[in-house]
């Protein structure tokens, strides 16, 4: 008698498939559709015009960008229970950026591969979601306060560009909402570990969805008081996470200036936030979103057409394609880590 075993499921094995050819068109669109639609044919002519001292200081600025993502995920994750060392910090941020580019939608596909790293190390699951909670809040809370002093300096006259109010007083707005969201959470929620326990009990949708709502609060909560607690004390995580947005302004703000740009960097600080809120979309490594943000946004700000499309493709080069090699070569150094017995 045949023993039938069940075919192993593929979804993933299609999701990946499905990621990669959204990506190969996306990039089709944006390298060779979008600057034919623009009447900029000659785009790769130009980008090799481009002055070769502000682009090397481009791909340095990614380099430092990333180097201050593993600093604050190594302040973060480096103490507790299970102290993750540098090496590992490394290879998890930076396996991160891969599965970040192919499975986009804010970073989801990073949180799988580190969820899926740190269990590997033995790290209990409350703690993992404490550490990603506090490591996202400290990331995206200056996210949300550059929208506010942005939108505020330039919608304010305080920072010297112009003011759109929709580039600038519209996100601002959004920023403060959602920080003072996080911040009711904080204040309002529950224990963390009694908010799963009532989860885990509750019985029938309504109860669920109670349940739910309880423990998504309590986790932004951990998150919240965490990143105070890292700032209050002067952790080197904060300096990286501050980096890691700084810097990659810098890669931007320099390609602008191989074209010929010069933008006020309060313009180029702003553009390059309100177009990273395309990054919510389910688009692979946000391709096209982000890019289609940012070029709006500099249109908006009054930068050339011309220029905001050749700099921006410029700037995602580096930010795309510069970190996708040490990421593969990272994943496969996690792969043959040998998983904590347990």
């Amino acid at each position: 008698m045949i023993d039938r075993q069940p075919r192993p499921a593929r979804p993933a094995a299609r999701r990946l498939a499905l990621a990669v050819l959204l990506a190969v068109v996306a990039l089709s669109v944006l390298y060779v559709v979008l600057p034919a639609v623009a009447g900029l044919e000659q785009t790769w002519s130009r980008v090799a015009e481009g002055n070769g001292w502000w682009l090397i200081g481009a791909g340095a600025f990614e380099v430092l960008s990333f180097l201050s993502y593993v600093i604050a995920f190594h302040g973060v994750f480096g103490a507790g229970a299970t102290p993750v060392g540098w090496r590992v910090s490394y290879r998890i941020t930076m396996a991160g950026v891969v599965a970040t580019r192919l499975l986009a939608t804010a970073g989801a596909g990073g949180i799988a591969l580190t969820v899926w790293a740190l269990d590997r190390l033995g790290m209990e699951r409350r703690e993992i979601a404490s550490r990603i909670s506090v490591f996202l809040v400290l990331l995206y809370g200056l996210y949300m306060a550059a929208l506010v002093g942005g939108g505020v300096g330039l919608g304010g006259g305080l920072l010297p560009g112009p003011a759109p109010f929709g580039l600038t007083v519209v996100p601002a707005l959004f920023g403060a909402a959602v920080i003072t969201a996080a911040l009711t959470a904080a204040l309002l929620s529950t224990d963390l570990d009694a908010a799963i326990s009532r989860f885990r009990t509750s019985s029938g949708r309504a109860a669920r969805w109670e349940g739910a709502v309880g423990t998504a609060s309590a986790t932004i909560a951990v998150g919240v008081r965490g990143a105070i607690s890292l700032t209050a004390t002067r952790s080197p995580a904060v300096l990286g996470a501050l980096g890691w947005w700084v810097f990659d302004i810098g890669v931007l703000l320099a390609c602008l200036r191989a074209f010929g740009g010069d933008p006020e960097i309060s313009v180029v600080f702003m553009a390059y936030f309100v177009g990273m809120l395309a990054n919510t979309l389910p688009v692979p490594g946000g391709i096209g979103a982000v890019d289609g943000g940012m070029i709006g946004a500099l249109i908006g700000f009054g930068v050339d057409g011309g220029l905001a499309i050749v700099a921006v493709l410029s700037y995602r080069l580096f930010a795309f394609w510069l970190p996708v090699l040490p990421g593969a070569i990272a994943y496969v150094q996690l792969l043959r880590e040998r998983p904590a017995s347990g």
